[in-house]
């Protein structure tokens, strides 16, 4: 009997845990969900409670009043410039490190790694001199290039696992077929790695998404601002304007894209960080 009862106590030891961090995490959220659908007296009078009536003239007033359309168009076009230069880097480079061996090419693959233990604030004052020499500082194309550069580590590392689990037979193959090395990359090599292909994009793309403090340092123009910087420019008016349901509508926006992204491949994003962990 007590055998019997060990694997459920063990399982709900685990579970209970989860369950309550879960809770956690999604109550602010609920929270700020329903807070944006309320006015402001509302929010005073009931901070907890649900709204009266679900009204969309936050979600108007942070579009229309608060150029959160204009911010939202910047940080999809920072998302998807970064994300496919970073793709266009790191693809060819893992590639490169995993497949054809060259002198130094383990201790390149060390440096790349090690990398990702560099914080990245360490080079946001030569990063800003580096910007302003180039003519890319408060530009949307120089921050796309420096959240391109500060996820490539992270990039080549997976990629580069996931590759060493491609068997070498099918590359051997196609070149005595006389493919070149860029055919065998792009026409073999990345299609058998899609999973992480998806999994290195949605990761990077979140990541850019969300990033507040390389933008706050590297634009300066207002009509640049993407999300987070708008949003915290909301939230520093909201303390004396009140605007609390604007600035709940505007981190709504912010959050449901990743949501839903992350959610539909969801399944993918593992399957990519598993594969890739049990390389060889």
């Amino acid at each position: 009997m007590k055998k019997k009862w060990q694997p459920t106590l063990i399982r709900t030891g685990i579970r209970i845990p989860l369950i309550l961090w879960t809770l956690a995490v999604l109550y602010p959220i609920i929270w700020m969900f329903i807070g944006s659908f309320k006015s402001n007296a509302e929010i005073y009078a009931n901070p907890w409670g649900l709204p009266e009536t679900f009204n969309v003239q936050n979600f108007a007033d942070a579009w229309n009043n608060y150029n959160i359309d204009t911010s939202v168009f910047n940080s999809a076009i920072v998302t998807v410039l970064g994300m496919v230069l970073t793709l266009v880097l790191a693809l060819p480079t893992a590639y490169a490190l995993e497949r054809l061996r060259f002198r130094g090419s383990s201790i390149l693959f060390t440096v790349y790694v090690s990398a990702m233990m560099i914080p990245m604030v360490l080079g946001w004052i030569p990063l800003f001199f580096l910007l302003m020499d180039f003519g890319l500082l408060d530009s949307i194309i120089g921050l796309s290039i420096v959240y391109a550069i500060s996820q490539l580590p992270f990039s080549i590392f997976v990629l580069t696992s996931f590759m060493g689990t491609i068997p070498k037979e099918l590359e051997e193959s196609a070149s005595m077929d006389g493919m070149s090395p860029y055919g065998i990359l792009f026409k073999i090599i990345a299609p058998l790695s899609t999973t992480a292909i998806i999994t290195v994009s949605i990761m990077n793309a979140i990541q850019f998404w969300n990033e507040y403090f390389m933008a706050l340092i590297f634009l300066n123009s207002r009509e640049k601002y993407t999300l987070g910087l708008a949003i915290d420019f909301i939230g520093s008016e909201a303390q004396y304007t009140n605007a609390w349901g604007t600035l709940f509508a505007s981190l709504t926006i912010a959050i449901i894209p990743v949501i839903v992204l992350y959610a539909i491949f969801q399944k993918r994003i593992a399957k990519g960080m598993t594969e890739g962990a049990i390389k060889g």
